[in-house]
């Protein structure tokens, strides 16, 4: 079976942000190095560097955390994946969700490339809803 590398990703990321890690690595692909910079656009992530190790390459993740301890944790991110292999969902542009009223964001791969809703619904253009960040 074909790996997933949106759900690969969306996962990693979630799971060190549960776990409080600050710094999370995920494989480096052209679908990976998209959502990343649309998650730093959005100040869900601080900082991005590439890695190499045994001719595989790595994207480094520095996630943002609230550094005040006298509260319990709380999650900075929710990610939520939408489309899948098994069950692709498309939308038109005036049918994109929008995410607690327009704070969070959904990202779409459209013709264009992967962008986020807000950008969809300016050029008016609809494609396949990848994930949901609030």
């Amino acid at each position: 079976m074909g790996r997933d590398t949106i759900a690969e990703i969306i996962t990693s990321i979630r799971n060190a942000d549960m776990d409080r890690k600050r710094v999370v690595r995920v494989a480096s692909t052209n679908i990976t190095e998209n959502l990343v910079k649309i998650l730093i656009q959005e100040g869900f992530i601080e900082n991005v560097r590439k890695h190499r190790e045994k001719n595989k390459n790595f994207l480094v993740l520095t996630l943002r955390h609230s550094r005040n301890r006298k509260r319990p944790y709380r999650n900075l991110l929710n990610l939520k994946q939408i489309s899948r292999p098994g069950l692709r969902i498309y939308s038109n542009s005036r049918r994109i969700p929008r995410i607690l009223g327009g704070i969070g964001i959904v990202i779409l791969s459209t013709s264009r490339g992967i962008m986020t809703d807000r950008e969809a619904r300016l050029e008016g253009i609809g494609g396949e809803i990848l994930c949901y960040i609030w």
